[in-house]
């Protein structure tokens, strides 16, 4: 238990420096745009260099995780629990996306009524774009995309799904070679804990990272871009902070946690999503939060980066309402048939687009090309807006991951609420630090 000497000075907290380089970046991208543009390679760089340590991270904790437990019965149990469990909570986030819009209609009376909806020749030629770029993505594809064209393409490609296919092969190997493979295991743990202590390093750049996005964010985009659409991106934030609150909270409680305990345990890393758009850039952080509360690391490792392509509740949130935003900014009539084919369209592309570069806009426009009337060069409205709103759907997901995560380790009775509860309270001395734990 570290003493009151030991506490670092506020100016050194990590979270703290974040929040002061996010407000710095808002200023001069207000005060000056041109600097703010210039920013973006700071948090293009700090993205980069995160993303370079996530495939041996993850590889690591989950062969470590399930080839030291040898249980290849439970790798399945979990995996099976965990898509039951994401099917679930999306579909309810659709859902509730679905509604909220329908309430607030924040695209009414963008476009006159009785009027055609006519878009700019940028809106055109951007919405053009991704709706080639949804044509290419179909299930058939998806699926085979998660196998590497080699074992190490893997890492190079950096899709977390292939990584975790081949993570699960190798464990089931070791664990299959019996006291052969305990070197093996032994080497994986001590690499491991290498690729945690780089990443303790690269941690310390996020204020510089956050910093940079936020200057190019506001510099290039700038606050007066929300104009009409400030209801939409309302409703948005609104929405997904009841889902956490209501949905994700409910779900906290059933698991014997507290939500908002849970969001001031993970605050370090909500402040890194915020300050960079980001959800992967805090994945490390939160492997090994969730390893702290006592959650097994097989578990972790099985369940936290399937649900960075399974479990988006934000994006979730955000396709249901977008589309339906440009239906009414269009005047496109949406019969209540069509907004549910609509929902369950949403439910096959939100999984389709997993480490596609405007993965948002993508999925989006798959999804508006299986509703006959919504002119896909609508998308261009959202341009303008669509960064201040990516912060808010990875802060939604980020979070959902970290609850699915907790709930799969309860319905595994591998946690009791008392251990959550006492863990939470255990003092944090190090954001990613450290090597991978001895079960």
């Amino acid at each position: 238990m570290p003493t009151p000497t030991d506490r670092k000075p506020w100016y050194r907290v990590l979270y703290i420096q974040v929040i002061i380089a996010v407000v710095l970046g808002i200023a001069v991208g207000t005060f000056n745009p041109s600097v703010g543009k210039s920013l973006k390679p700071l948090g293009d760089g700090f993205i980069k260099l995160v993303k370079m340590m996530i495939a041996p991270i993850i590889f690591c904790t989950v062969v470590h995780g399930i080839a030291s437990v040898g249980d290849l019965r439970k790798l399945g149990r979990v995996g099976i629990k965990s898509l039951v469990y994401f099917e679930v909570v999306s579909t309810l986030a659709l859902v509730i996306g679905l509604i909220v819009v329908n309430i607030l209609q924040p695209g009414v009376g963008i476009t006159p009524p009785g009027e055609v909806y006519h878009a700019p020749a940028e809106a055109i030629a951007a919405g053009s774009s991704y709706g080639e770029k949804a044509k290419s993505l179909s299930e058939v594809d998806f699926i085979l995309n998660i196998i590497p064209s080699s074992f190490f393409g893997a890492f190079v490609s950096g899709e977390l799904l292939q990584v975790l296919l081949v993570a699960i092969l190798a464990a089931a190997a070791i664990a299959s070679m019996g006291e052969p493979g305990r070197p093996i295991l032994g080497a994986i743990e001590q690499i491991g804990g290498l690729f945690f202590g780089v990443m303790n390093i690269v941690v310390k750049a996020a204020p510089i990272g956050a910093f940079g996005a936020m200057g190019y964010t506001v510099g290039a985009h700038g606050l007066r871009s929300l104009g009409s659409l400030l209801w939409l991106m309302a409703g948005f934030y609104l929405t997904s902070g009841l889902f956490v609150l209501i949905v994700l909270g409910a779900i906290a409680g059933f698991c014997g946690f507290s939500i908002f305990r849970f969001l001031v345990y993970i605050k370090d890393e909500l402040l890194l999503v915020l300050g960079t758009s980001s959800s992967e850039t805090a994945l490390p952080g939160l492997i090994k939060k969730m390893e702290r509360l006592g959650c097994s690391q097989s578990t972790v490792g099985l369940v936290v980066p399937t649900g960075y392509s399974f479990n988006l509740d934000g994006t979730n949130i955000y396709m249901t309402m977008a589309a339906v935003f440009l239906a009414q900014a269009t005047n496109t009539p949406l019969s209540i048939t069509q907004q549910i084919s609509l929902l369950f369209v949403a439910m096959l592309t939100s999984k389709g687009a997993s480490g596609v570069t405007g993965a948002g806009f993508v999925t989006l426009a798959a999804t508006l090309q299986a509703v006959p009337g919504i002119p896909i060069e609508s998308l261009g409205l959202l341009l303008g807006i669509d960064r201040f709103m990516s912060e808010c759907r990875a802060l939604t997901n980020f979070i959902g991951n970290g609850v699915a995560t907790i709930a799969i380790s309860r319905w595994e009775n591998e946690v009791t609420p008392e251990q959550l509860r006492r863990n939470f309270e255990k003092p944090i001395l190090s954001d990613c630090g450290g090597g991978l734990p001895t079960p």
